[in-house]
C-alpha cells in the first residue's frame, strides 16, 4: 500500500496512508461506461451512488454513479465515463478509499494497512516489519521482512500473535517451533 498522502483525501494520522485498497477494475460491462470490479474489502456496501473513489497509482479521483451486483463481482459506472472506450481506459486500475471514511472495527480487529509496517518482536529481539497481509481463508498470515531481507510467515493466531501496539508501532509474537526456516 502507498503512503502517499492527498490533500483531498486520506487520514488524519500523520503515519497512516490516505487510501485503502478495495477493487480492482477488470473488463468493461456494455456500451455504456460500465466496468466490472473484483471485490477486495470486507465491506462492499459501502459502495453507492455519489461515493468518491481514487483510481490507479496517481489516486485520480471519480465519484460512482450506479453500482450493481453481479457474482462475484460488482458492475461500477462513473460520473463523466459515459462510452465503452472511456470506461476501456480504466481497465486494470486499482480501486481505492479514503482511509479517513472507514468504519470502525471492533477491538483486536485491524484493517491491513494499519498492520503494514509494524515492527514485529519476540520478547526483545527484533524480528523484522511486516510487509504484507496475506488472507488464507482460514486466517491471515503476516509476512515478516527481516533485517537480513529474510521472510518470516506468522499465522493470525492468538497463540502467535500475542499482542498489537498501533500506538507504538509494534506486534509482539512468540514463533511456534516450526515457523522458523
Amino acid at each position: 500500500m502507498n503512503s502517499l498522502q492527498n490533500p483531498k483525501a486520506g487520514s488524519d494520522l500523520p503515519d497512516e496512508p490516505a487510501f485503502a485498497l478495495i477493487g480492482r477494475l477488470q473488463r468493461v460491462h456494455g456500451v455504456r461506461g460500465e466496468i466490472a470490479m473484483r471485490v477486495l474489502t470486507d465491506f462492499p456496501q459501502r459502495l453507492r451512488r455519489g461515493k468518491k473513489v481514487f483510481l490507479g497509482p496517481e489516486y485520480l479521483e471519480y465519484v460512482v454513479a450506479s453500482v450493481r451486483p453481479k457474482a462475484p463481482l460488482l458492475l461500477l459506472s462513473f460520473e463523466g465515463v459515459s462510452t465503452r472506450e472511456e470506461a476501456q481506459a480504466l481497465t486494470n486500475l486499482d480501486v481505492f478509499t479514503a482511509t479517513k471514511g472507514l468504519p470502525a472495527l471492533p477491538e483486536g480487529s485491524y484493517y491491513h494497512h494499519q498492520l503494514i509496517g509494524l515492527r514485529v518482536f519476540e520478547q526483545s529481539e527484533l524480528l523484522g516489519e511486516i510487509s504484507e497481509v496475506l488472507e488464507t481463508g482460514a486466517n491471515d498470515v503476516f509476512v515478516v521482512r527481516g533485517p537480513d531481507r529474510s521472510e518470516l510467515l506468522l499465522p493470525n493466531i492468538p497463540s502467535v500473535i500475542l499482542k498489537v501496539d498501533l500506538e507504538n508501532g509494534r506486534m509482539e509474537v512468540h514463533v511456534m517451533e516450526g515457523l522458523r526456516g
